[in-house]
């Protein structure tokens, strides 16, 4: 029995490198196909707002969890299960806005920028921006529209990766007439 959980662990590992140096070879790509890193990280978000508007189907059935009450418990559910469930790692949720619609989400450790360096000519690419779009679009297909964005990053010298998330609007599902 305990042969087969470290297995289901290495391969989880396996896994999570095997994604990191994939995506190392798509963002690589990128800079070669874009002129700019404005635009590279323009791509960069728009793949994963696609990806997080799949991937929000598989999370809510692997994870069981019902409707969120208020944009808290989504932050909660955000670094507890889906980081944790998708890039084995779990961030805090800190800095919090008096009106309680905006937050951080800290990372001690991207998982993405595991074996990267920034060339000095890529000064303005953000890097692992495909996650800024992930949770956009994960959250759109729940009815939350959100502006999320990198404020630190350790590819950039700082301590920690912050990604800041800002609540904007309930969006209403529009239902054909008669169909409510």
């Amino acid at each position: 029995m305990s042969r087969q959980s470290n297995r289901t662990t290495d391969s989880k590992k396996m896994n999570s490198e095997l994604f990191t140096l994939t995506y190392g070879a798509l963002v690589t790509q990128l800079c070669k196909d874009y002129e700019n890193d404005e635009e590279v990280n323009k791509q960069l978000d728009k793949m994963g707002y696609n990806i997080g508007v799949r991937l929000i189907e598989d999370f809510l059935a692997r994870s069981n969890i019902g409707r969120c009450q208020d944009f808290r418990e989504t932050a909660d559910v955000i670094a507890k299960n889906a980081f944790k469930t998708y890039l084995g790692v779990t961030p805090s949720v800190t800095n919090w806005s008096p009106a309680g619609d905006e937050f951080s989400l800290i990372l001690e450790n991207n998982p993405l920028v595991d074996f990267v360096e920034l060339p000095d000519n890529h000064n303005t690419l953000v890097y692992s921006n495909l996650l800024c779009g992930v949770l956009r679009g994960a959250l759109e297909m729940v009815q939350m529209a959100v502006d999320v964005k990198f404020v630190q990053d350790t590819l950039r010298g700082d301590n920690v990766t912050e990604i800041r998330m800002k609540f904007i609007k309930r969006i209403e599902e529009n239902l054909p007439a008669g169909d409510e």
